[in-house]
């Protein structure tokens, strides 16, 4: 006879299975409520940018982009106008100082020089003359003083042997009082022309001075309006090359026209412009790099031009020690311009991101999880590589450094 066999409801499996599903249950829910209020976007990890957070040296530095420039440079303008009647040297020759390089001419710049030269003549010659004619008073005055001497000598002598002849009623009164008259009016002529010649002589001296000032200033005008035509004749200041230098025969050159320039090629400095916003950072003496084939070179700030134009300001910056053999006037230079010293810092990669937080936070990735999590941070300075990080992350941590621009406000991105 069968025996009805009755089912277990608790079997082993059964226990299993529920067992399991209920660990899942709890594991969801767990992770359900961990995650609750968690906004999350999932990502492809082949479009990111990753960089790994390290302790190394700091530089703060900007690059700049400078030109070459020649060290000096003169500019040649007519400082009279003609015509071109001759160019003595090309464009872009080497010249030396005192070198003629034109030749201009100008009729009636000659003419005028002509007769400013015949007015200044005359009056030099008029000057002389009246030179010569106050010798001759004076030499007149000292005669009569000289004769006058003579007279009163006679006289004296006359009226010491009258004094005696009257005395003894040899003459009479009336001749001895008229030597007597006859020798005090000579008294007081001598009295008379010495006071004279004193005052000729201190009127001739200051007229001797009056004179020779007029005479150098006449010198000078002489000498200035020969020195315009000599300035029809262009001739070189320095010694250097010369460029732009494109007069012909036969054109016609007004005052104050740029006829060429010179530079000096011994030496060049670079002129950079750097943006506005360093213009406080900037100052004498600061010093870049730049490499050239292979080979590091040193500038440093020269002089500095604080006018900003166009949301820029120029430099100029000069080698320190040697410079590049194969350098050229108007090559373009890349360079990079110290703005602090060396220091030891946690540095963080730039990248797209900054554009989105502004420096204030990034995402953190954890590569066990392969989550990359929301975190505030605080940067210092910067140079065209690295920012200077402060606080809000560790030496070893990765950082997402490309554009967060499609992330929105997700707290927290799933690297798929």
């Amino acid at each position: 006879m069968d025996r009805k066999i009755e089912k277990k409801t608790w079997t082993w499996q059964r226990i299993t299975l529920i067992g399991a599903g209920v660990v899942l249950a709890l594991f969801l829910i767990s992770a359900i409520y961990r995650d609750a209020g968690t906004s999350r976007l999932n990502v492809e990890r082949e479009r990111l940018l990753l960089d790994t957070i390290e302790q190394g040296v700091f530089k703060e530095y900007i690059t700049l982009f400078g030109v070459v420039e020649p060290i000096k440079t003169v500019y040649l303008d007519a400082i009279e106008g003609g015509r071109v009647e001759q160019v003595f040297v090309e464009n872009g020759a080497m010249v030396t100082k005192g070198q003629e390089i034109m030749r201009l001419s100008n009729l009636d710049l000659e003419l005028n020089v002509l007769n400013q030269e015949a007015q200044i003549v005359n009056q030099i010659n008029d000057i002389r003359q009246t030179s010569i004619l106050m010798d001759q008073q004076s030499l007149s005055l000292k005669d009569q003083a000289l004769d006058v001497r003579f007279r009163l000598d006679l006289i004296e002598k006359r009226d010491e042997r009258n004094q005696n002849l009257y005395t003894d009623k040899v003459i009479s009164q009336v001749e001895f009082e008229d030597t007597r008259d006859e020798y005090e009016h000579l008294v007081r002529r001598q009295d008379l022309l010495k006071r004279t010649i004193e005052k000729d002589s201190l009127f001739q001296i200051m007229q001797e001075n009056q004179m020779q000032t007029t005479l150098d200033l006449m010198q000078r005008n002489l000498n200035f309006a020969r020195n315009s035509l000599s300035n029809l004749t262009i001739k070189a200041p320095i010694d250097g090359q010369i460029s732009s230098l494109d007069s012909e025969v036969g054109q016609l050159i007004i005052r104050g026209d740029r006829i060429a320039q010179i530079d000096v090629l011994e030496q060049f400095k670079i002129r950079a412009n750097i943006d506005e916003f360093y213009i406080n950072r900037i100052f004498p003496q600061q010093e870049g790099t730049f490499l050239m084939e292979g080979q590091t070179f040193t500038l440093r700030i020269q002089k500095i031009y604080p006018e900003v134009t166009n949301g820029s300001f120029a430099v100029d910056l000069v080698f320190v020690g040697e410079r590049p053999e194969r350098i050229k006037r108007g090559q373009t230079i890349s360079l990079k311009l110290s703005l602090s010293d060396d220091t030891r810092a946690m540095l963080l990669a730039k990248g797209g991101y900054y554009q989105s937080t502004g420096g204030n936070w990034v995402y953190v990735l954890d590569p066990e999880s392969g989550i990359a999590r929301r975190r505030n941070i605080t940067v210092g300075r910067q140079n065209p590589n690295y920012y200077e990080l402060i606080e809000g992350l560790q030496p070893g941590e990765i950082v997402i450094v490309s554009s967060y621009e499609n992330y929105g406000d997700k707290e927290e991105l799933v690297l798929k």
